[in-house]
C-alpha cells in the first residue's frame, strides 16, 4: 500500500479531502484535511436529480484544488468516491467523464449500501465498540445505516433521507415552520417503514456532519471536561428535548442552541431526520464518531489481508505514536520486560488497591508509551508524553481510557497526582486513591526498568513492607524510589547486588 494515500469524498453537501500517512503495517495518522461546501446536489432534487451548472462549477474547482494539495503532499495513491447526489443524477456520467478527461481523476460512484459499509468499517475498527450497534450517517441526499453484531457488519441499508433533500422539498417552502415540520416528519416516517425490522440497537454510532454538530453542541452545553469528540457518549433521553426543539426553531433563533453557524443551513433538517431514526431503532445512547466513509475507504485498502479488522493487540493510534515518537534505544524486548514488571507490581499490591485489576490494560498502554516524550527532549519528557497522548490517542479508546493513560504518562518523580488536572477531569477518572496507586505502580516500574541493567526481579508485600529483590545493582533507582510519594504509608526495602569490587590501591 502507498505510504501516503489521499481519499476524496464527494457528498451532496460537502466535498472532503484527507491524506493519511502509513507509519507501519497497522500504524497511520492524518496529515492533511480539507473541506469545501460544494453542495453538488443543490437544486437537483426539484429537477429530477439533474446536477445544476453552478454546483458543477463549484465541484470542479474544489476537485482541482484538492489535486494541487495531493501533489504538494506527494501522495502516491488517490481514491475518489461520490455518494447520493451523483448516484441519483441522470447526468452523473457526463460529469465524471469530464472530470476524468480534464483532471485525470477517476470518480467511483458508490451506492447507499456501500456508503453505509464504509462508515461501519471505520466505526468498528476505530471506536471502542463492544456490543451490537447501528451506525447512522446522515448526508445531504441519503441516510445510510449499518448493523454491527459482535464486531462484524451484518447488514446495511440506505434511506432516501438527506438534509439537502429535505431542505429543498420542505424547509425552503414559504409555509409556517410547524406545518413544514409535520410534512417533513410524515415523509421521514414513510421512508423509515422500508428499514428492516432487525435494525434495532440500544447503542448507536453517529457519523457525519449532523451527528458531529449535535454532539459538539451537547458537549458545550453540558460543560464536558474533555475537548475530544471521537468516542464521546451521551444518553439520548437526557438531551431529547433539546434535539426536538431544533427543527421547531426558526433559522434566526438557531444561535441559542450552541450550534456552529456554518451548519445553520441544514441542521434543522438533519436533526429531524436524526431524532426520527433514533426513535425508530429504539436507541438509548449515542457514541459520536469523527470517522466515516473516508476512513472506511482507507481501511479497506489497509486491512484487506486481515479480514478488514485490526488484530486485537494492534491499536493504530498506539502503533503510530510508537512509530513516530519512540527513542531509537527502545526495542520491543525491553518494552515487554517493563510491561511484565508493571503487571507483577499491580498483582502483588492488589491486597491494598482492591480494584480487581480493571485498569490493567490502561496501565500497560501507559508503560508501553512511557518513553515517547524523550523523542522531543529528555527535559520534562513526561509532560511532552502527556500532550502527545492527549492529542494522538484517538482510535479504539474510550475517553476514560485515553485520559487515564495520558495522566499516567504525566506522572513522574515525587508527585503521584497533579491536582489541577485531576480537578479538571475528575468526572472521567477513577477515584483519587485508585489513581494514586496506578501512578505509583507506573512510576516505580519506569524507575526500576530504567536502572535495572536487565535484572531479574521478585516482589513481595507483607506487613506493610514492599520488598524488591533484584539480581543486579539498582543504585541509581534507590534514591528516586526513596523520594517517591506513596499512596499509603508503607516501607520499601530493596535487596540487590550492590557489593563493591576489591581495590587494594584505594584501600578497599
Amino acid at each position: 500500500m502507498a505510504k501516503r494515500t489521499a481519499i476524496i469524498d464527494i457528498g451532496s453537501n460537502s466535498a472532503r479531502l484527507v491524506i493519511y500517512e502509513q507509519t507501519s503495517r497497522y500504524g497511520f495518522y492524518l496529515i492533511c484535511e480539507q473541506k469545501s461546501k460544494v453542495r453538488i446536489g443543490e437544486g437537483a432534487y426539484e429537477k429530477q436529480g439533474y446536477l445544476q451548472p453552478t454546483a458543477i462549477r463549484r465541484a470542479y474547482l474544489t476537485l482541482k484544488s484538492f489535486l494541487y494539495t495531493i501533489d504538494k503532499y506527494q501522495a502516491k495513491k488517490t481514491i475518489c468516491v461520490a455518494t447520493s447526489a451523483l448516484r441519483d443524477a441522470p447526468n452523473a456520467e457526463i460529469f465524471t467523464s469530464w472530470i476524468k478527461k480534464d483532471l485525470n481523476l477517476s470518480i467511483k460512484v458508490i451506492d447507499g449500501k456501500q456508503e453505509a459499509y464504509y462508515g461501519a468499517l471505520a466505526a468498528s475498527n476505530l471506536l471502542p465498540i463492544h456490543e451490537d450497534v447501528v451506525t447512522i450517517d446522515i448526508g445531504g441526499g441519503s441516510s445510510d445505516l449499518a448493523l454491527i453484531h459482535k464486531g462484524t457488519i451484518v447488514d446495511t441499508y440506505s434511506l432516501n433521507l438527506g438534509t439537502v433533500r429535505l431542505k429543498e422539498l420542505f424547509f425552503d417552502k414559504e409555509e409556517k415552520n410547524s406545518l413544514i415540520k409535520e410534512k417533513a416528519k410524515k415523509y421521514i416516517q414513510k421512508e423509515l417503514k422500508h428499514l428492516p425490522e432487525h435494525f434495532k440497537a440500544s447503542l448507536t454510532v453517529g457519523i457525519g456532519g449532523t451527528a458531529r454538530t449535535l454532539s459538539k453542541a451537547i458537549m458545550k452545553r453540558s460543560q464536558y471536561p474533555l475537548d475530544k469528540l471521537h468516542a464521546f457518549i451521551y444518553t439520548i433521553d437526557e438531551h431529547l428535548q433539546y434535539l426536538e426543539n431544533i427543527p421547531q426553531s426558526s433559522a434566526k433563533n438557531l444561535k441559542k442552541f450552541s450550534l456552529k453557524k456554518n451548519r445553520f443551513d441544514t441542521i434543522r433538517e438533519g436533526t429531524l431526520i436524526f431524532t426520527e431514526i433514533l426513535s425508530h431503532i429504539e436507541a438509548k445512547e449515542l457514541m459520536s464518531s469523527e470517522v466515516g466513509v473516508r476512513e472506511g475507504v482507507f481501511l479497506e485498502q489497509l486491512l484487506h489481508k486481515n479480514n478488514y479488522k485490526f488484530p486485537l493487540i494492534a491499536n493504530p493510534s498506539v502503533r503510530s505514536i510508537l512509530d513516530r515518537f519512540k527513542p531509537q534505544v527502545t526495542i520491543e524486548k525491553k518494552r515487554k520486560v517493563k510491561l511484565k514488571l508493571g503487571l507483577m507490581l499491580y498483582d502483588i499490591l492488589q491486597v491494598e488497591i482492591q480494584d480487581d485489576k480493571v485498569f490493567g490494560k490502561e496501565l500497560l498502554w501507559a508503560l508501553k508509551l512511557s518513553s515517547i516524550g524523550k523523542t522531543l527532549t529528555v527535559y520534562k519528557s513526561h509532560q511532552h508524553a502527556f500532550y502527545i497522548a492527549m492529542q494522538e490517542l484517538n482510535y479504539g479508546f474510550t475517553h476514560k481510557q485515553s485520559l487515564l493513560i495520558s495522566l499516567l504518562l504525566r506522572m513522574h518523580g515525587k508527585e503521584l497526582l497533579n491536582k489541577d488536572l485531576y480537578t479538571q477531569y475528575k468526572s472521567l477518572l477513577p477515584n483519587k486513591q485508585t489513581l494514586r496507586w496506578l501512578s505509583f505502580i507506573y512510576t516505580l516500574t519506569v524507575l526500576l526498568h530504567e536502572a535495572s541493567n536487565s535484572a531479574k526481579f521478585d516482589f513481595s508485600f507483607k506487613n506493610q513492607i514492599l520488598t524488591i529483590t533484584a539480581n543486579k545493582p539498582l543504585y541509581l533507582a534507590k534514591e528516586k524510589i526513596k523520594a517517591l510519594e506513596k499512596p499509603i504509608p508503607f516501607a520499601i526495602i530493596i535487596h540487590d547486588e550492590s557489593h563493591l569490587p576489591k581495590c587494594k590501591k584505594l584501600g578497599i
